[in-house]
């Protein structure tokens, strides 16, 4: 038998999965250490739990439920994610632009599948959420990952996605709120991506998943509802605004430009045959979290819990000597830099693991998230606030031993 080539790009790009970090926190695990762990949005592990409503609408729900769905999904969800279209001001969609899916992690790996050959370039991010450089790479295509700048709180850098659009490139990635990074993207960016896929015909896929996760009065815009004349694939769901991240319901928008897109519609109707449909619960679930109330502004109020946790990480990392945080205006997570020349990280999967022996914290590397080199972290703040303070000092403890040693 021939090796199977794409299991060893799968375990480069899949971080929360495989690796020798991971592997290490389950063995601890199962010795009976107790693990804070700030590596995955994993919500409800942390006592976030979705709406009541939503809730009790799946169970009255699920003796219905056994049934296979149209392969798109459920009418009355699709309806509810069409004016939920209007809300955010994409114009032009229809129900049979819809398309549910288990989560939209699905989504993206369909968009993908459904569109590249091999030599086909896609940008995403550096720094990214992995699953889109998986996606891309699994589908037979090439991530091109262009470059978010720091120093301009992580925006997309402009200059440098234009200079890696090549004839092979089919299509650009955005994620926003971001993920990693917490950045959330000003219309002026936003227009900028536009004009430059306008320009090289690109498709754009907009991972939206945080769009209601925003702190500091902070607003977002939909990239679809700036323009008609460019392709967009928008994605969204409930795992994160709704805290629902186990019932894997998500959903997939094809708006604007589709009078070229004949092939690649086709090519996406019939994946989404082919997996017959998404789970018939967790659409069940859709309708109601759209159009109820948004529970989600009380967590990221000022006074609410996420946003006060956001605060604290914000403030005991910034405390510590070498370690600067761009202040998440979304989202649930932070990318620290580790300043080079206080902590000369030559490889940061193990310093990852190093923490997680020492420290008993499990954060994940940010090489892990496609990033340039290995002087970031991405942690989470979703633990409450004692144990994410806890789980800090931990981190300074570390990183202070580790200065010592560097001095030494």
């Amino acid at each position: 038998m021939k090796p199977i080539a794409k299991s060893a790009k799968l375990a480069n790009v899949c971080y929360d999965i495989r690796g020798p970090v991971l592997d290490k926190a389950r063995q601890m695990q199962e010795e009976g250490h107790k693990i804070i762990q700030l590596n995955i949005g994993n919500i409800a592990a942390f006592g976030l739990e979705p709406p009541d409503e939503i809730v009790q609408d799946m169970i009255r729900n699920l003796p219905h439920s056994a049934g296979y769905t149209d392969s798109k999904g459920l009418f009355a969800p699709r309806k509810s994610v069409v004016h939920y279209c209007q809300e955010k001001k994409i114009a032009g969609v229809t129900v049979d632009d819809v398309y549910l899916g288990n989560g939209a992690s699905e989504l993206i790996t369909m968009s993908m599948n459904a569109l590249l050959n091999t030599g086909d370039e896609i940008l995403v991010p550096a720094p990214d959420y992995p699953l889109w450089t998986a996606s891309v790479a699994l589908s037979g295509g090439t991530p091109v990952h262009y470059l978010c700048d720091e120093q301009a709180e992580w925006m997309p850098d402009i200059a440098d996605i234009r200079r890696k659009i090549t004839p092979n490139t089919k299509g650009i990635v955005v994620i926003n709120p971001n993920n990693p990074t917490g950045a959330l993207y000003p219309d002026s960016v936003l227009l900028e991506i536009v004009e430059l896929a306008r320009q090289h015909q690109l498709i754009v896929f907009a991972d939206e998943i945080y769009d209601k996760t925003l702190y500091d009065g902070n607003v977002h815009t939909s990239l679809a509802s700036l323009a008609d004349d460019v392709l967009f694939l928008t994605f969204n769901g409930l795992s994160k605004n709704y805290r629902s991240c186990g019932y894997r319901a998500g959903w997939m928008i094809v708006s604007g430009d589709k009078r070229h897109a004949k092939d690649y519609i086709e090519g996406l109707n019939m994946l989404a045959s082919m997996r017959l449909c998404a789970n018939t619960p967790g659409q069940l679930a859709i309708q109601t979290a759209l159009g109820g109330y948004q529970s989600i502004k009380d967590l990221v109020a000022p006074t609410g819990r996420l946003c006060r946790q956001r605060d604290l990480a914000y403030q005991l990392l910034t405390q510590i000597p070498g370690v600067s945080v761009v202040k998440p205006k979304a989202a649930l997570y932070m990318f620290p830099r580790l300043d080079p020349k206080v902590y000369p990280i030559e490889d940061d999967q193990q310093f990852a693991y190093e923490l997680l022996a020492e420290e008993k914290v499990l954060i994940v590397q940010g090489t892990g998230f496609n990033w340039i080199a290995p002087d970031h972290f991405r942690l989470v703040f979703l633990p409450n606030s004692d144990d994410l303070a806890e789980a800090i000092g931990r981190i300074a403890r570390f990183l202070a031993h580790y200065r010592k040693r560097h001095t030494a």
